[in-house]
């Protein structure tokens, strides 16, 4: 079986998707699982950039370190390097399809798609809004990425 890989992407990678990325590989650790993550955004305007500082400081309450990490654009190579991609939310699930090229091999999926009762629905993007929404979107992508480690050592 190929060891799996997950992608999380959200329109800039500064917020939701690092966010996404430090929470699953706390998941995944905690789980045993040996799992490939990364995170990306649609939109290239924060590309080099590391996450925002709310985001970093939502993080290191909850003892996660995503300073480190840093934006990039979703590449064509990714839809095949990575065993599944999710979106944070519709329009980026939307996005997601039109880039991806016609060999590609990831599966696609909302995020909260893995949370049951919250299917279709989207992580809330805390950027333009008060900081507490940060902690909404911590539960949010916290919740998420316990589901996907349920999922993977099921």
């Amino acid at each position: 079986m190929t060891r799996p890989s997950l992608l999380f992407v959200c329109l800039g990678n500064i917020c939701r998707s690092p966010m996404a990325e430090g929470a699953m590989r706390v998941a995944a650790r905690e789980a045993g699982l040996e799992l490939e993550i990364d995170s990306a955004g649609t939109g290239a305007w924060h590309v080099g950039n590391p996450p925002d500082s709310r985001a970093i400081a939502t993080a290191r309450d909850k003892g996660v370190d995503i300073s480190g990490l840093r934006a990039r654009q979703v590449e064509t190579e990714d839809f095949i390097r990575f065993t599944h991609i999710f979106a944070l939310d519709a329009q980026n699930l939307s996005d997601l399809r039109r880039l991806a090229p016609a060999h590609a091999t990831a599966e696609f999926g909302l995020l909260l798609d893995m949370v049951p009762g919250r299917e279709g629905q989207a992580v809330a993007d805390p950027y333009y809004g008060a900081d507490d929404g940060f902690e909404v979107t911590w539960r949010d992508v916290s919740d998420a990425a316990a589901a996907l480690a349920r999922r993977f050592t099921a």
